[in-house]
């Protein structure tokens, strides 16, 4: 069996299986077995899903690393973002990876189909004139418009845990 060791530094935040573990020291830790997780930068938090591309990506976020109740949500979230992204681009590119993305994360592959939307949210990204988020202050950040991926969908939804989650129906 082979085993992933990680090093993170005081502050990092780990996502696995669902849990958000925050470390308070420096550590270096073995994962042994197979585990669903997510560390620094490739988390997304809800504030930063400020987008539709970024919005698809904490859907598949939450399919990938979300408790076992949220993953099922987060594909059916993700399903409908990039339904409605890809009628609102004209970018046949774009409109390709989305497929692929998709495909993987109903294959159960959510890592690799979050690789392919951090491609979208840089394709993204160079079509509304975005520099890196981290290059610009937050109060910057929230105040460039961007098109909402729909007036209903995804507003109704709460973010936990780093998560995404859509209301229950009544």
């Amino acid at each position: 069996m082979s085993v992933l060791v990680l090093e993170l530094r005081q502050g990092d935040v780990l996502l696995i299986n669902g849990a958000r573990i925050r470390f308070v020291t420096k550590a270096r830790i073995e994962l042994a077995g197979r585990a669903r997780f997510l560390f620094g930068k490739q988390i997304m938090t809800p504030e930063e899903a400020d987008s539709p591309a970024r919005l698809i990506y904490l859907a598949i976020q939450s399919a990938y690393v979300g408790a076992d109740e949220e993953r099922s949500m987060g594909m059916e979230a993700a399903r409908q973002l990039t339904a409605e992204f890809k009628a609102a681009t004209t970018s046949v590119l774009a409109r390709d990876i989305l497929d692929s993305m998709l495909a993987c994360a109903e294959a159960d592959d959510c890592y690799a189909a979050l690789k392919l939307a951090r491609r979208i949210v840089r394709h993204e990204d160079a079509v509304l004139g975005r520099t890196q988020p981290d290059a610009k202050p937050p109060a910057q950040r929230a105040a460039r418009a961007v098109p909402p991926v729909s007036a209903a969908a995804p507003r109704a939804w709460s973010a936990v845990n780093g998560t995404l989650r859509m209301p229950v129906s009544a």
